[in-house]
């Protein structure tokens, strides 16, 4: 922690690295070698089954590969270096490419949508025990790359959404395989349809979240999990600090939050002790690594006309 004083002013900066950030780096890359295979082998055998669903959970499989592309992509950003031109460095960098990739991901959505209802007009034979075969795979690859992220998922944000979005397809492939069981035993072909269709609505109601959350997070909203006046209220409760001010919650990256704030003071000499419990309790508390805190005398405060 640095502490700077000026005119009786005091600043700390803070920054913390995740110490699981190799282990999570590492576990992203098998996680990303496997769906891919497994995304090839389901285009191959949804093709070669005339599966719609398969397809779909192979689009599915696609944007986890993505997810965790960009969840690789957004820690090396993180690890870059400022520069005097960037001294931020590239970490709103990963905010972009998100939101680019999930309006992609809207785009395929529509094309499976479109593709499976088609198939309700025009049933075509679909081959249940290959349906089952590869479904049952994905349930496998999805579910150990789930287990993955599990030693991580309490302490890192990244790590969590990673283990949840395995997770969830995990559960997705096996609603592939019930579709597969009732064509294979009842030959009810237009299952597979249906099905696509419940696997585009479950991949839509995710990226939309994910593009809402990446408009937000590029224009310096306030992360969704922060409670702004929790976080006001709770700095306020700090012995010594009359007002809080000045106050700004923001996204540098899709997982590191960054917070300013003056905190007016009518007993400036209890600075040092303050400014380390503070950057402790809002990283605890809140998860807010990255904090710039400025402590001003009471009488200073006053007079204040721009302060908010």
């Amino acid at each position: 922690m640095k502490k700077q004083h000026d005119h009786g002013s005091g600043h700390t900066h803070t920054h913390s690295h995740n110490l699981t950030a190799e282990h999570f780096n590492r576990a992203i890359i098998v996680g990303i070698i496997l769906n891919i295979t497994f995304v090839i082998i389901e285009v191959i055998y949804g093709i070669y089954s005339n599966s719609v669903a398969l397809l779909a959970d192979a689009g599915h499989n696609f944007s986890d590969v993505i997810a965790l592309i960009l969840a690789l992509i957004a820690s090396l950003l993180i690890k870059k270096r400022s520069s005097d031109k960037y001294s931020y460095g590239f970490k709103k960098g990963s905010i972009l490419i998100a939101a680019f990739n999930s309006l992609l991901l809207l785009v395929a959505l529509g094309v499976i949508c479109w593709e499976a209802v088609n198939r309700f007009y025009e049933p075509a034979d679909v081959s249940g025990s290959t349906v089952i075969v590869v479904a049952f795979i994905g349930i496998i690859i999805n579910g150990f790359t789930a287990y993955l992220f599990v030693k991580g998922k309490d302490k890192d944000l990244n790590i969590r959404s990673a283990f949840l979005h395995m997770l969830t397809d995990a559960l997705v492939s096996a609603g592939v395989v019930v579709s597969g069981v009732m064509i294979l035993f009842f030959d009810i072909n237009w299952l597979d349809p249906l099905m696509s269709l419940v696997i585009v609505c479950v991949i839509f109601v995710g990226t939309w979240k994910l593009f809402k959350e990446t408009i937000r997070l590029s224009i310096d909203a306030v992360p969704e999990k922060i409670d702004i006046n929790e976080v006001k209220n709770y700095l306020k409760g700090f012995e010594g600090v009359t007002n809080v001010h000045d106050l700004h919650i923001w996204s540098l990256s899709t997982s590191q939050i960054a917070l300013t704030a003056h905190l007016v003071m009518d007993n400036f000499t209890a600075e040092n002790n303050l400014l380390k419990s503070v950057q402790s309790g809002l990283q605890n508390k809140f998860e807010i690594e990255h904090t710039t805190i400025q402590i001003e005398p009471l009488s200073q405060y006053k007079d204040c006309i721009g302060c908010n």
